[in-house]
């Protein structure tokens, strides 16, 4: 089989990438409504049942004008992982491609637009003791921990405490990848930092609107504050508010600034793929994405 026979033989895949709050979703939205395609969410807070409004869920009105895949697939109580996402990622992508349908991946979780993309080979599970262990150290001591078992940790996020724990948990040996995908067009969206700002401070105040703080509050009730999906942005920053130590306006500003921080952490990940197609202009997104299906058919 030569290469442009490999090629073909790798169905059409579009992933739109980008900062949070960046218009993403909408984006995406579009493109399937045009080219006839569905929708693979790859956001790691989104997958958790009954975390809507915190998340930027897509509504139910968008769901039901598109098919969207892999929300609400994980119970807060159990996590979820990138092993898992890939897994049920690459079955989505198979599906709409039976179906005549064009698979659109899209999402800010860098990690798990990557797993798809690359082909990650992730490393087995955590050993339960192990990870008890581990888990009863701050973020100080895990670091420490690391140094003095000659873990290199400066391929990974230092601030994220459950990344700390996985690489510590392998020995310092990372997940393997693959060259990128074939046939895959990757685009990515993106807006200057001030107007990033203000439609992040006017999603929240969406959020307020829409009943976040009663969101939060069942969710506390029902599953307490330390599942995973407790720790996302949006319902972590209301913990001290609920006890009394932290106003509703301390609250959104939390809340603004944890997202703008997120922003920040996307904006590093996404810049290592030099392959991603940076788009300003909305409308030039049709005309690529109309070129890439020509090509790829």
């Amino acid at each position: 089989m030569n290469q442009s026979d490999e090629n073909h033989a790798v169905s059409p895949l579009v992933v739109v990438v980008g900062e949070t709050a960046s218009g993403k979703s909408a984006l995406a939205l579009e493109l399937a409504q045009r080219f006839d395609g569905e929708i693979i969410c790859a956001d790691s807070w989104t997958v958790y049942k009954g975390f809507n409004i915190g998340t930027a869920k897509p509504s139910a009105a968008d769901q039901k004008l598109v098919p969207h895949h892999l929300l609400d697939v994980a119970d807060p109580r159990e996590g979820f992982s990138a092993a898992v996402f890939q897994r049920l990622a690459n079955q989505a992508i198979e599906r709409v491609t039976h179906r005549m349908r064009l698979p659109i991946l899209v999402g800010g979780t860098g990690l798990y637009i990557d797993s798809v993309l690359f082909d990650y080979s992730f490393l087995p599970p955590h050993d339960p003791t192990m990870r008890h262990m581990l888990n009863l150290k701050t973020l100080d001591e895990l670091l420490l921990y690391a140094d003095e078992q000659g873990i290199d940790t400066s391929t990974i996020d230092t601030r994220n405490r459950r990344r700390v724990i996985r690489l510590i948990e392998n020995n310092g040996v990372q997940p393997t990848r693959k060259a990128e995908r074939e046939n895959t067009l990757v685009v990515g969206t993106r807006v200057p930092r001030d107007m990033l700002s203000d439609r992040v401070a006017k999603r929240v105040d969406s959020m307020f609107k829409m009943g976040l703080e009663r969101e939060v509050s069942e969710l506390a009730e029902c599953y307490g504050w330390d599942v995973e999906a407790m720790k996302g942005i949006g319902y972590r920053e209301w913990r001290e508010y609920f006890l009394g130590a932290q106003t509703i306006e301390e609250t959104r500003q939390r809340i603004i600034k944890s997202t703008m921080d997120l922003a920040k952490r996307q904006r590093t990940w996404f810049k290592r793929n030099s392959g991603i197609q940076w788009v300003d202009d909305r409308s030039y997104f049709i005309d690529i994405v109309t070129t890439f299906l020509n090509k790829s058919n």
